[in-house]
């Protein structure tokens, strides 16, 4: 095992298979010469040189276009956005290109690219700037969705949705870049759409993903202090989502909280709650109950920002809540 930061572990993933197969390359905003806008790209251009790692224009939905295209040729570009919400320019290629190539030609075209880049809050970066896309791009048939929590997960996944003969959108968080956690040395993979258990319990299941993640476990430490065990499964990928693991758990603990950094309406953890609720409903001893940010676009101000996201002390209330015990 070795350490590494997260910004290196997705460098070292797409250089180990940019090293395997040519057909692969990094296009997109300060790959090349700046090294990455969050330096996850850092020392590419010396290495593959500037073929293989391109800077565009400030123009996402034309290089974006530009990627889908090349997949046709027998390509496999990854694609990175300095943040999710630039994708929004260009979510007419994702959406109606990359995700519906393989259906719309029976099957006679493939697109396997990935699409990353940070999701989600990173501080005072204000309401366009701090939105999370998870469940837009996993309601969309033909994507994959992967939301890494650690440095360690985000190698083994990157370099399996690279991999992978479909579009993924690889989502990171510009506040995790600089984290820092053991990853295995030599060839190592995670195949997507297997969730892990992150921590185990008996009393309570705790499903998460990404950066917020992290209040969990810190809720989890004080929780145990009064004797309450929270089991916590990290998804890793949202889409296809690990049914399976999320039952198996909540069958064990009766009991079921869903961190999610995304506005309240119709996002991934109400999907989480509709699955466990039409399939182990016999199995749940209190109602499900869903953490999420407020329901306003991200403030500026932190003080309003700190009210806006869940935090530790949310999934306390929420664990307390379905122990029955507020």
């Amino acid at each position: 095992m070795k350490t590494l930061q997260f910004r290196e572990a997705i460098c070292e993933a797409m250089s180990e298979e940019m090293r395997k197969d040519e057909s692969i390359y990094l296009m997109g905003e300060e790959v090349a010469e700046y090294n990455g806008a969050y330096k996850a790209s850092k020392g590419m251009l010396d290495e593959f040189g500037a073929k293989r790692v391109i800077d565009t224009p400030i123009s996402e939905l034309g290089f974006a276009g530009i990627a889908i295209g090349s997949t046709m040729t027998g390509n496999r570009p990854i694609v990175e956005y300095m943040t999710f919400n630039f994708s929004l320019v260009g979510i007419d290629q994702i959406i109606n290109n990359a995700a519906k190539i393989r259906q719309m030609s029976g099957g006679q075209l493939k697109c396997p690219i990935v699409f990353r880049g940070p999701t989600a809050s990173a501080g005072q970066l204000a309401a366009t700037h701090s939105q999370a896309f998870e469940s837009w791009f996993a309601n969309t048939p033909g994507l994959k969705v992967v939301v890494p929590s650690n440095p360690a997960d985000a190698k083994g996944l990157l370099k399996s949705a690279i991999r992978d003969d479909d579009p993924v959108i690889f989502m990171e968080s510009e506040q995790m870049y600089g984290d820092k956690g053991e990853v295995p040395e030599g060839e190592y993979l995670i195949p997507l759409g297997v969730a892990e258990i992150k921590r185990k319990g008996t009393d309570v299941t705790i499903v998460s993903f990404g950066k917020i993640i992290k209040e969990a476990y810190k809720a989890a430490e004080e929780l145990a202090k009064d004797g309450i065990e929270c089991e916590i499964i990290d998804l890793r990928t949202v889409r296809p989502m690990d049914h399976d693991a999320i039952m198996e758990s909540v069958k064990k603990t009766n009991r079921l909280v869903v961190l999610e950094e995304a506005w309240p309406f119709g996002n991934v953890a109400t999907e989480i709650t509709y699955q466990v609720q039409s399939q182990i409903f016999d199995y749940l001893d209190a109602p499900i109950v869903k953490i999420n940010t407020a329901d306003t676009p991200a403030p500026y101000s932190p003080v309003l920002l700190k009210e806006w996201l869940p935090n530790s002390e949310d999934v306390i209330k929420a664990v307390k809540k379905v122990m029955y015990k507020d």
